[in-house]
C-alpha cells in the first residue's frame, strides 16, 4: 500500500491524499462501509459500485471467523472472490466485537477466549492467530489485535489495556512478518492507536504506532473512541493523536460517525471512516440529507410528493417522500433497501465534496457553511 498526500488546506489540518493498494485506488477522505460479515447489509454490490461508488468496504475478522469459516474462505480464495467483490476491503481483528461479549469472554495475557455469539462454542483469539486468519481472509489492510477499553475506563485500567495492545500489536508484527499473503496481492498491517481518554495515554500510544510505522509501510488507526464519551473529548483525542502521527501516513478513525463527525475529524486531519449509521439508521427510517434528516415514518411525509433526495442514488430521484413512508409504514423490505442506499450515498458524497473543496482550497468556508444544517430534524 502506498499514501501519497496532495494537499493539506490552509486552515486546518484537512488533507487530500490517495491510497494505492493491489485492489484499486481510494481517494482519501473516504467513508467505507461496513460489510461486517461479508456483505453491506441490503445492498447489492452493483449498487455498492454504480450508485454509492464505494472505494473500500471493510469485514470483521470475527463474524467471518465463525461464519462462513476459515476454511470456507481460503478454499473460496478469499473474500474477494467469496463475495466477488474486487475493490479494496479492510478488515477489523475482531477486538471490539470480542470485548463487547461481555460475561462470556476472558482475557489474558495470550489473548482472549470468547464463546460465540452464534451457538456458545468456545474460542480463542491471540495476536498471532488473528493475524492468520486475516491472512486467509484475505483483505488488502488488516488490523492488529487490540483491547478496546470501555470508554470510561479509570486510568489504571486504561493503562494496563494499553500496555497489553503495545504488546500484542508487536507480537502481531512479529506473526505478519513471519507469514505471506495467500492469494497474489499484497496486505498492509495497521496497528490500533488506544489510550481512552487520557491525554497523556494518547500521546504515548500515538509514539509508540508512529516508531513502528516505517516497519509496517502502512497506516495507522485510531480506537477506542466514540464509546460514551463526551464528543468534545473525542475532538480533542483526535488532536492529540494526529499531531504525533506522521504526516505521510493514513489516518483512519475507526467507528466514527454521524455526518458532522465526519467533517469534524476530517478538519483535524482524519483519512479513513466507517460507522454502521448510515445502514442502522436507514433500516430505522432515519435518512441523512444535505437538508439535514428525515424520520420517514412520520405523518408529515404521506403527502409529500417531492423526491426523496434530488441529488441522491437513482432511486432517491425517482421515488417519493410519500411512497418511501408508505413503504416503512407497511414494513415492506424494499424500504430499507432504499434509506440504506440514500445514507450510504450521501456518506460518500460527503466525504467526496470535502475532497474536492480541500483541493479548491475552502473547505472550512464550505464545512462552516453546512455543518449546521446536516443535524437539523426536517
Amino acid at each position: 500500500m502506498t499514501f501519497q498526500l496532495l494537499r493539506t488546506d490552509s486552515s486546518s489540518q484537512a488533507r487530500a491524499g490517495l491510497i494505492s493498494t493491489d485492489h484499486g485506488q481510494i481517494e482519501t477522505p473516504i467513508f467505507m462501509p461496513v460489510g461486517t460479515a461479508g456483505t453491506v447489509k441490503g445492498i447489492h454490490f452493483e449498487e455498492l459500485r454504480n450508485e454509492v461508488r464505494a472505494q473500500i468496504i471493510l469485514g470483521n475478522t470475527y463474524h467471518l471467523y465463525l461464519r462462513p469459516g476459515l476454511d470456507t474462505l481460503r478454499r473460496a480464495g478469499g473474500l474477494h472472490r467469496f463475495n466477488t467483490w474486487d475493490r479494496p476491503i479492510l478488515t477489523d481483528s475482531g477486538g471490539f466485537q470480542v470485548f463487547s461479549l461481555t460475561g462470556i469472554r476472558k482475557l489474558r495475557e495470550e489473548g482472549c477466549e470468547f464463546r460465540s455469539h452464534i451457538d456458545g462454542s468456545k474460542h480463542v483469539f491471540t495476536p498471532e492467530n488473528v493475524m492468520d486468519t486475516q491472512r486467509v481472509i484475505g483483505a488488502d489492510i488488516v488490523m492488529a489485535f487490540d483491547e478496546c477499553p470501555p470508554g470510561k475506563s479509570d486510568r489504571r485500567y486504561a493503562r494496563d489495556s494499553l500496555m497489553l495492545t503495545q504488546r500484542w500489536l508487536d507480537r502481531c508484527m512479529k506473526r505478519f512478518g513471519e507469514t505471506e499473503p495467500l492469494y497474489g496481492h499484497r496486505q498492509t498491517l495497521f496497528p490500533i492507536v488506544q489510550g481512552c481518554t487520557y491525554r497523556d495515554l494518547r500521546q504515548e500510544a500515538a509514539k509508540y504506532v508512529a516508531d513502528r510505522l516505517p516497519m509496517l509501510g502502512g497506516g495507522a488507526a485510531i480506537g477506542g473512541l466514540a464509546v460514551g464519551e463526551p464528543t468534545e473529548v473525542m475532538y480533542e483525542m483526535i488532536e492529540v493523536v494526529n499531531d504525533i502521527l506522521p504526516k505521510d501516513r493514513p489516518r483512519y478513525l475507526m467507528g466514527v460517525g454521524t455526518p458532522q463527525n465526519l467533517l469534524e475529524g476530517i478538519e483535524r486531519g482524519v483519512d479513513m471512516f466507517d460507522c454502521v449509521m448510515p445502514t442502522r439508521n436507514g433500516r430505522n427510517a432515519l435518512l441523512f440529507t444535505y437538508e439535514g434528516t428525515m424520520n420517514m415514518r412520520n405523518k408529515k411525509w404521506e403527502d409529500c410528493f417531492d423526491p426523496i433526495d434530488p441529488d441522491g442514488p437513482t432511486t432517491s430521484r425517482v421515488h417519493t417522500r410519500a411512497y418511501l413512508h408508505h413503504l416503512f409504514k407497511a414494513q415492506e423490505l424494499l424500504a430499507m433497501q432504499i434509506a440504506s442506499l440514500q445514507n450510504l450515498n450521501f456518506y460518500l458524497r460527503l466525504v467526496g465534496d470535502a475532497r474536492r473543496h480541500i483541493l479548491a482550497g475552502d473547505f472550512m468556508q464550505w464545512k462552516q457553511g453546512i455543518v449546521q444544517q446536516l443535524g437539523r430534524r426536517l
